[in-house]
């Protein structure tokens, strides 16, 4: 007999609700006194951002759920877009921790000239940017980090990717940086280089993402408790004169590491 179906649902559920919802999830499966607590809505309440109504209240199109776990799986697995469309938001599976992607239309791209926008089949957004001059690129994208999750390890990813022909994308250096809006204060967390995506070197190798993209981690930051700055990612430099036309750009990423 499963010693667990003796204790109260509400007992049960205030175990699950103090583990991971991949925990939850185990539990469910291996003792049948778990599975109908685990599908609890306190449970899953629990695992979900405290502002998560406030979040996808902002949603652009309409966020539909039947229970607390279902939303939660729904976020994990079918990100929504907020902000007008130009910015995205998950949840880690693993852990319920925000992420967010600031689409290119979000981010400050240098040499505006030098860029087109465009629609991708493969992209969330509506748009992506599309490099088509030669020269030297500066991409920045920021946010603040009340919108992360606190006392957390986070990366920046920059999401890109290749047309048919890649010139000139050698190599970069990025920053990320907390930024203080009131002061105008700056504090530079990581400064790294990276090698271009098909090298063998020392520096970070482009990833191939599970939506097709391709990413590059611009360096990593800790949001601590009741921070109230913005952090910045930069791609500050290609070092390279010759064209970089081809480089597609859909957005950053920010993700719990």
């Amino acid at each position: 007999m499963d010693s667990f179906a003796r204790l109260p649902e509400e007992c049960i559920s205030t175990i699950l609700s103090l583990t991971s919802p991949m925990d939850t999830t185990k539990f469910s499966i291996i003792s049948h006194g778990f599975k109908s607590a685990s599908d609890s809505d306190n449970v899953w309440e629990r695992f979900l951002p405290p502002d998560y109504r406030q979040i996808i209240s902002t949603s652009v199109s309409p966020v539909l759920y039947a229970t607390k776990k279902h939303l939660y799986f729904n976020l994990c697995h079918s990100p929504i877009l907020l902000h007008e469309g130009n910015t995205s938001f998950s949840l880690d599976i693993r852990n319920g921790k925000k992420c967010y992607v600031l689409g290119a239309r979000k981010l400050l791209l240098s040499w505006g000239g030098c860029w087109s926008w465009t629609q991708h089949p493969q992209s969330r957004f509506s748009e992506v940017a599309k490099l088509k001059c030669p020269g030297s690129i500066h991409i920045r994208g920021k946010i603040k980090t009340q919108m992360l999750s606190s006392n957390t390890a986070y990366a920046a990813y920059l999401v890109f990717h290749l047309a048919e022909r890649l010139n000139g994308l050698e190599s970069s250096r990025t920053v990320i940086r907390f930024v203080d809006p009131q002061i105008g204060n700056s504090m530079i967390v990581t400064v790294e280089g990276t090698e271009k995506p098909e090298s063998e070197g020392t520096g970070k190798i482009a990833q191939m993402r599970r939506d097709g993209w391709m990413e590059i981690e611009m360096g990593n930051f800790y949001n601590g408790e009741d921070d109230n700055r913005e952090v910045e990612a930069w791609l500050i430099e290609i070092n390279n004169p010759v064209g970089k036309s081809g480089f597609i750009v859909e957005g950053i990423e920010f993700r719990p590491v």
